[in-house]
């Protein structure tokens, strides 16, 4: 990742869109102190595979013991 000023990112702004459109991603920086103020990076066009549901069925088997005490919601909430 690179970090550059805003006076950086003002006189290189085209160089800058340039290397995100090559998926580097750039940090903009601020003030005296050159802290870190916003980021600037390349859109995803596609989107993550989706991860299918139930992936462990038929493989593993969850059981609660004898004394496991479920919560309300209010309770779990701390509403109560």
């Amino acid at each position: 990742m690179v970090a550059m000023t805003v006076g950086e990112l003002k006189r290189d702004f085209s160089s800058v869109l340039d290397r995100v459109q090559k998926g580097e991603t750039v940090q903009v920086l601020y003030g005296r102190a050159k802290k870190p103020v916003a980021q600037i990076t390349p859109i995803v066009e596609s989107l993550p595979a989706k991860r299918p549901i139930g992936l462990y069925e038929g493989k593993m088997k969850v059981t609660f013991s004898d004394n496991f005490k479920f919560k309300s919601t209010e309770e779990f909430l701390g509403q109560e």
